[in-house]
């Protein structure tokens, strides 16, 4: 009984009862309203797009200056726990998990359909269309929604909540961070108002990633044994896969997850390597150097880049929408890499969520797009394939290499282990979020959560497929933004409290807050014994 009623103190009612019963409305609407649910989608983002896409572009670029500047500031010494205490995880582990949570489904998905796009509809006033040009932008700008942008937004919002969990001692809670901007008041409404926002952040963008994730599948079904592609058969897809991610939730971050995001790495790996080889190798080599000084070169130039000149709709349907996405994951990708961040410095904790998992994504592009691109300008006619879904891309590049139903069959795998790794991760800081910012939240709870994510993901499909899932996952990241705003500010605040290094006054200030700490958590007993040796 005992244990039973520990559990149920651990779920916070406000937050959970809110979001749940707001999840469940919104997934009847889509299931009894479906047009109404997509013309009101629809007509919100407009509004939204026009009137503030130039804010995600400017938020975007400033929180990678942000993960620039602390890195390299005398911040990056501290740990992210206490002084002596060590990381986690393995780097090697470390770099897998977060680059499954991270963006595994929408490599997959986009890793080579986005060139070809580019390449048939480049930025305007970047090239011509179909020309090399092109293929040269349609790298470079694949390189600048993958690589340091999204990374950086993950990295500071895992900074932020690892930095108060960890070294501050507070909860796992997004709201947790507003502490030195609110005081006391972030245990009231306004708190759970930002952990709302927070969860709902997390639910949409998950679903995104699992909608994406069914799509393909069902495309690489098509491809190889000719079953009709169906919305019904991609929601039958998210069923199957929804209880095999919330099995793997129930396991635990040490087991589950970890063990799928390595073998995902692995797996990920040996298609790599085989596209490298069958493929144009000579010409991934020269593409990916080339267009790698181009994205570095362009990079300031395309952050700030918001269209009032032309090509803003084209900047809508590309940049706001990775950037709004990406957005919508900061929450739980967020939660997650700070939960397995504990012991490393701000300045390992920066330079590896941003430069590991960045190196991967070029390294992807270069070889699945770099090969797709190869094809188009050789007469594959990809472009066609991927006019009729872009999730057919990669089965169709594939198609043009040797061994096509076994690679297609690993293609298929890979995306059913990133669903499943990924949205574990997300059911988990879900359940977190739900459960006072506990690491180890009900299974219930989680059991929910997967259930109404995979919910949510169907329902999308069903109110007009991508369009439908792009449009949610902006709006959902709209508010939240300015969560993470908040959270900048937050953090800067108190990093500038913290004791400076060279202060000869900061040990000894140290010590006594640590003594004090420990005399408070110790209660009137510790206070007393420090009295009596005083």
């Amino acid at each position: 009984m005992a244990r039973k009623a520990r559990s149920e103190t651990r779920i916070d009612p406000a937050v959970l009862y809110v979001s749940v019963t707001l999840a469940a409305l919104f997934v009847g609407w889509g299931v009894f309203f479906t047009d109404s649910l997509a013309a009101v989608a629809e007509s919100t983002l407009g509004l939204v797009i026009d009137r503030f896409g130039w804010l995600f572009v400017l938020a975007s670029a400033g929180f990678v200056l942000l993960a620039g500047a602390l890195a390299v500031s005398r911040f990056g010494d501290i740990r992210l726990g206490r002084d002596d205490e060590r990381p986690e995880f393995r780097t090697a582990s470390w770099v897998a998990m977060m680059f499954s949570a991270g963006m595994g489904i929408g490599l997959m998905f986009y890793g080579a359909s986005e060139p070809v796009m580019h390449m048939a509809s480049p930025p305007p006033g970047t090239a011509e269309a179909g020309s090399g040009n092109a293929a040269r932008v349609a790298l470079e700008y694949s390189y600048f929604h993958w690589a340091i942008h999204p990374w950086a937004l993950y990295a500071v919002a895992g900074l932020v909540l690892a930095y108060f969990g960890f070294r501050k001692g507070g909860s796992n809670l997004i709201s947790c961070a507003f502490r030195p901007l609110l005081g006391d008041r972030v245990d009231g409404p306004i708190g759970k108002s930002i952990d709302i926002l927070a969860i709902f952040a997390t639910l949409f963008g998950s679903a995104v990633s699992l909608g994406l994730g069914a799509m393909q599948i069902n495309s690489g079904l098509n491809s190889v044994w000719g079953v009709g592609s169906s919305t019904g058969l991609a929601v039958s897809v998210i069923a199957v896969l929804t209880v095999l991610f919330v099995l793997s939730a129930l396991s635990g971050v040490h087991r589950g997850i970890q063990w799928l995001s390595n073998g995902n790495m692995i797996l990920a790996g040996v298609l790599l390597l085989f596209v490298f080889v069958a493929g144009p190798t000579v010409f991934i080599l020269n593409s990916q150097t080339e267009a790698v000084g181009g994205y570095l070169a362009s990079l300031p130039q395309m952050s700030f880049r918001t269209g009032a000149f032309g090509g803003g709709e084209w900047l809508s349907g590309w940049t706001v929408f990775y950037w709004a996405w990406w957005i919508s994951w900061t929450p739980f990708v967020g939660m997650f890499i700070a939960r397995i961040s504990r012991g490393r410095t701000i300045r390992q904790f920066i330079v590896g969520v941003i430069l590991a998992p960045s190196l991967v994504s070029v390294v992807w592009f270069a070889i699945l797009g770099g090969t797709a691109l190869n094809q188009e300008m050789h007469g594959a006619k990809l472009s066609e394939a991927v006019a009729k879904g872009e999730e057919a891309g990669l089965f169709a590049t594939l198609a043009n290499l040797p061994w096509f139903q076994v690679t297609s069959v690993v293609v298929m795998v890979l995306v059913g282990l990133f669903f499943v790794s990924g949205a574990d991760a997300a059911s988990v800081v879900l359940g977190t979020l739900s459960c006072r910012g506990s690491v180890n939240p009900s299974r219930l709870v989680v059991i929910l959560w997967g259930a109404l994510t995979g919910l949510v993901a169907a329902v999308l499909l069903m109110a007009g497929g991508l369009e439908a899932v792009k449009q949610v996952a902006i709006l959902a990241a709209f508010p939240f933004l300015f969560v993470m705003i908040g959270m900048c500010v937050s953090l800067v605040k108190a990093l500038r409290a913290e004791p400076h290094p060279g202060d000869p006054t900061s040990v000894l200030r140290k010590e006594v807050e640590d003594a004090v700490e420990a005399e408070e958590s110790a209660g009137p007993a510790g206070v007393m014994a420090g009295a009596r040796e005083s």
